[in-house]
């Protein structure tokens, strides 16, 4: 089999892969531009991230993407959700894709400079209304995601109910591992996938080498499913401090930097994210999808692309 292209709108990109958004600082501008660079789309994690910081890390995407296709991932929760959108836009970013909750101001700033707006959305009600919004695609993610779920539902349960639903290109997300899992995806109807564990254990994955080995240590029986603070059930590897949540005994933050909209702040997500992005997988919080433990070396983007492309290639359908 030979994978299609992915058109979003105007963007074409030459292969239906794209690389999730993952923050805190997983995905950054030197995975992004890998991915764009060997024909999927790249995505720059926006969330947590300053403006100076974002500018710099399109530049370095575009820099490195071969003429690819380039994009950011933000969360609605996050409170200066609006202002990285605007940041990313006037930087010709080339597609907004959108998670952990929903905002229909986000597609009239896309309207404005003809950006594709692109929320992640896990119900085909959802997926309608965002189409008449002005959605150029839809994500549709199931829960077999790594980080904040909208669902608990399976994605090959919820990806044709959205096709059959909406007239714009619906990209399948969550358990994305291999060549079959995508070719699976596009039997389901849909135009493409998202594929975010695959990228994090890879060598452009801004991951601490220390959270790389713990992604490769990970057994199906680690990954567990906590309450966040963002108020969405979330996906992680435990560890002493996801054992603590679970518990309820994690120590409550002594400030509190207002960086969602609203926070229930029994724990500060993002400090432990930093944590566990730095290293620290005692006292860090790390996201995964439900497959982490199917993947058991880190690998360059241009060997990922490398063997999916050669696993489909050899696939009958």
């Amino acid at each position: 089999m030979k994978l299609p292209e992915l058109r979003i709108g105007r963007i074409v990109a030459k292969l239906p892969i794209i690389q999730g958004g993952m923050a805190i600082r997983l995905s950054t501008g030197r995975l992004a531009g890998a991915v764009a660079a060997e024909g999927g789309i790249g995505l720059i994690a926006a969330s947590g991230m300053a403006m100076d910081e974002l500018r710099q890390e399109i530049r370095l995407a575009r820099s490195l993407a071969a003429g690819g296709v380039v994009g950011i991932n933000a969360m609605v929760a996050a409170r200066q959700f609006a202002l990285l959108v605007q940041t990313a836009i006037e930087e010709g970013i080339d597609l907004v894709v959108a998670g952990a909750g929903f905002s229909r101001d986000m597609f009239g700033m896309g309207r404005e400079s003809g950006t594709p707006i692109v929320p992640i959305v896990s119900s085909a009600k959802l997926a309608k209304i965002s189409e008449s919004l002005g959605a150029t695609a839809v994500i549709v993610e199931g829960k077999e995601a790594g980080g904040h779920l909208g669902t608990l539902r399976p994605m090959a349960e919820i990806v044709p109910e959205v096709v059959k639903a909406v007239n714009i290109p619906v990209v399948a997300a969550g358990g994305i591992i291999s060549g079959q899992d995508i070719v699976d995806a596009l039997k389901l109807g849909a135009s493409g996938v998202q594929m975010g564990t695959r990228f994090a254990a890879s060598d452009e994955s801004n991951a601490a080498p220390a959270l790389k080995e713990f992604y490769l240590k990970a057994k199906p029986e680690d990954v567990v499913l906590i309450k966040s603070p963002v108020g969405l059930p979330a996906r992680g590897i435990k560890n002493p401090y996801i054992a603590k949540i679970l518990e309820g005994t994690v120590a409550t933050p002594d400030s509190c930097d207002a960086c969602l909209k609203h926070c229930e702040q029994f724990f500060c997500i993002v400090k432990a994210l930093i944590r566990a992005q730095q290293g620290d997988v005692e006292t860090g919080l790390v996201f995964t999808g439900e497959y982490i433990h199917k993947i058991d070396e880190i690998l360059p983007v241009k060997e990922i692309f490398r063997r999916l492309i050669t696993e489909i290639a050899g696939i009958n359908i």
